[in-house]
């Protein structure tokens, strides 16, 4: 099923039930007076919050809904009975934007309800009118519309972790090493085209698609991968050992064995690490955000794909990044050991956040 984070939608709140004109006719009683009912209440419309990411795939074929109609009166005074309120399931990180009055609501919790629209009110039965100068009315009501409107979603993940870095630098395959996510891996850039999400002890963690030089504005994945990373907690950014010399723009860059006798730049890493940065940077100055921009938040950086590197090198690399994070970690997903120790060092590292 494809991943879809954007969805338009039509919704609908309940119409309420028409109040009907009725007469009592019992024995004996030759006038017996009105006795039309109400009409019920039409169903409200609510939004719910559910931690499934891949629910809007289920709303890509039906983009209209609608609660249920308020029932009519009935004879004998009955009044109606309510429609039945509709619940639109959508993700946690949901945000959802009413496009005709630009109201916003944003789901953060699991189980989180918010009406978006009310249903329209059932009309009067004609027992309503009986007073002592009109003792056989006629009147009645018919129901009032529910409300009504056109609806933009956007999801943005909510994760305790997001990993981030140019393509192909090994997010994928972390994520699996540290969950049963069962991510697509591949040797080639943009493996990754949707977001993943694995559980690590009860964290949640995000693979974020590979970030290009240009995001910000849309170059690669661009923007819509970048706003996902906008409700991360924390930020993983890996950096790998391929970029050790020149970085292209797809991110990618031979890996240089322990035996290479070529020439190794001192600048390919940083510059990787940096040209994400920088996007980080723009797309915070770009949208002007209210709450803690991208380049704000906490950040460790993990050195991936390091088993054909020389060991000076590795060592040179990791004091070079250790004068920009304090946090930095060089994993070989091959080696049981270094991952078992980076799991234990992440988890101390989560419970602080």
């Amino acid at each position: 099923m494809a991943f879809i984070d954007e969805l338009k939608i039509y919704a609908e709140a309940g119409r309420g039930g028409d109040g009907v004109v009725r007469w009592r006719q019992e024995k004996f009683i030759p006038k017996g007076g009105p006795s039309g009912g109400d009409g019920g209440r039409g169903g409200n419309f609510y939004i719910r919050a559910v931690r499934d990411i891949h629910i809007l795939s289920k709303y890509k074929a039906k983009k209209n809904f609608s609660a249920g109609r308020g029932e009519d009166g009935s004879n004998k005074s009955l009044h109606g009975k309510n429609g039945d309120d509709f619940f639109l399931e959508l993700p946690i990180g949901s945000l959802i934007t009413n496009i005709v009055t630009s109201e916003k609501w944003s789901l953060l919790k699991e189980g989180e309800e918010v009406q978006l629209l009310k249903g329209g009110y059932g009309g009067y039965g004609n027992e309503h009118f009986k007073s002592s100068t009109n003792t056989t009315p006629k009147e009645r009501n018919l129901g009032q519309e529910g409300e009504h409107s056109n609806f933009t979603i956007e999801l943005e993940l909510f994760a305790d972790l997001g990993l981030i870095g140019l393509p192909n630098v090994g997010k994928s395959s972390l994520l699996n090493a540290l969950t049963n996510a069962e991510a697509k891996v591949g040797d080639y850039a943009f493996t990754t085209l949707d977001p993943n999400l694995g559980d690590f002890y009860g964290y949640t963690i995000a693979d974020i698609p590979g970030l290009i030089e240009g995001a910000s504005e849309g170059k690669g994945l661009g923007v819509k991968f970048l706003r996902h990373i906008k409700r991360t907690n924390m930020l993983a950014h890996l950096v790998s050992f391929e970029n050790l010399n020149n970085v292209k723009s797809d991110g990618t860059s031979p890996v240089r064995s322990k035996t290479s006798k070529k020439s190794v730049s001192s600048n390919g890493m940083v510059k990787a690490y940096k040209e994400i940065r920088k996007e980080l940077e723009k797309y915070d100055k770009k949208f002007e955000l209210e709450d803690e921009g991208l380049s704000e938040k906490e950040e460790i950086i993990i050195l991936t794909k390091s088993d054909e590197v020389d060991e000076k090198i590795i060592k040179r690399e990791k004091e070079k990044f250790k004068k920009i994070s304090k946090n930095v970690f060089i994993l070989s997903l091959f080696d049981d050991k270094s991952v078992k120790d980076f799991k234990d060092k992440l988890m101390k590292i989560l419970k602080k956040t």
